[in-house]
């Protein structure tokens, strides 16, 4: 049989002092004398006294606890994203709950409602492909819990945002492929609600426009980041009279399923069809055909600087100092392989 947690009444008892004195001893408070915390800790040592760690989240007010929710950890990109949040957790003397939404927005709402009902103090999250309007977080201001979206952030006002521009980096994507002698290049795009700021399409869009290259507006097909559907568009895009011999793809599992797709057609990666993506996952590296670039988003840095900003809110003394913080924004790079 387990031994029993030994309690403060029981270190009190056994000194013949109140409980009071016992807890301002085990936290050394001044009007203690030394003597007598000498007491108490020497004998909360012996008998393997532990805090009551409820007890002292409940008189703070405080769980000590963040809410994570991201679309998929099968994804490289936020298992990345991950190690940046608990760094910056773990410096800060706090847990982590996570969630998985699997592109799923009733499932991002039950996450959301668990999280809230078990008192995080605050929540980080990418949203899912569903999302298309943020009540849900929204709801969580009555309960004075801060949020932070990054990566995937909703196109709306007045909230708090960690995301990495790809404007620039999709323009330098771009012209590489227009440097190699393309001038069919597709683009392969995500779900309109994950199109955020459009940078995307915008840096696709002047790039062309900057080398003076006719945009075939048929090279712009949209997947909602499935298999099935990404191989669907990838399809089409190859049955048209001028078909693209670049992609630019949303992301790098967009890549993979089109490169996948690409060799069972039989065409040769990177003389028959280039791709270039985005997020640049660490993992492509060791593929025999692996996009010729991709756009580096920094998910480590987008996770501890979304934790950060999420750690100034929880310590923000006023609405004024909750408005300062504002959003944050990185800047991408691309990297050719």
């Amino acid at each position: 049989m387990s031994e029993k947690i030994p309690t403060i009444k029981e270190i009190a008892q056994k000194l013949n002092i109140s409980i009071s004195t016992v807890s301002r001893a085990l936290h050394d408070h001044p009007s203690i004398g030394l003597r007598t915390k000498m007491q108490v800790q020497k004998l909360a040592a012996e008998m393997n006294y532990e805090p009551n760690q409820t007890a002292i989240q409940f008189k703070q007010g405080k769980t000590f606890t963040i809410g994570l929710i991201l679309p998929n950890l099968m994804e490289e990109y936020f298992s990345l994203a991950i190690n940046g949040v608990e760094q910056v957790a773990l410096e800060n003397n706090y847990n982590v709950l996570i969630g998985q939404s699997h592109d799923d927005l009733e499932r991002e709402q039950k996450i959301l409602d668990t999280m809230r009902r078990h008192r995080v103090d605050g929540v980080l999250v990418s949203i899912s492909k569903q999302t298309n309007s943020i009540g849900h977080f929204e709801q969580l201001e009555k309960y004075n819990i801060p949020v932070v979206f990054f990566d995937r952030v909703p196109n709306v006002p007045h909230i708090h945002s960690v995301w990495c521009s790809l404007y620039d980096s999709t323009i330098d994507a771009l012209e590489l492929l227009f440097k190699k002698g393309h001038r069919r290049v597709a683009y392969i795009q995500g779900p309109l609600s994950l199109n955020i700021k459009n940078e995307r399409l915008e840096g696709y869009y002047e790039a062309h426009k900057h080398n003076k290259i006719p945009i075939n507006e048929s090279l712009i097909v949209t997947t909602d980041l499935s298999k099935a559907v990404t191989e669907k568009v990838f399809e089409k895009l190859m049955l048209l009279k001028d078909k693209p011999t670049a992609i630019l793809a949303f992301n790098d599992t967009v890549a993979l399923d089109t490169i996948q797709y690409a060799k069972k057609m039989k065409l040769k990666i990177n003389k028959d069809i280039s791709v270039v993506s985005y997020a640049n996952w660490p993992i492509t590296s060791y593929l025999d055909y692996p996009p010729i670039a991709s756009v580096e988003q920094f998910p480590n840095d987008q996770g501890a600087r979304a934790t950060e900003l999420l750690f100034k809110l929880l310590d923000s003394k006023s609405p004024e100092d909750l408005v300062a913080v504002g959003n944050i924004v990185l800047k991408s790079k691309l990297i050719v392989h």
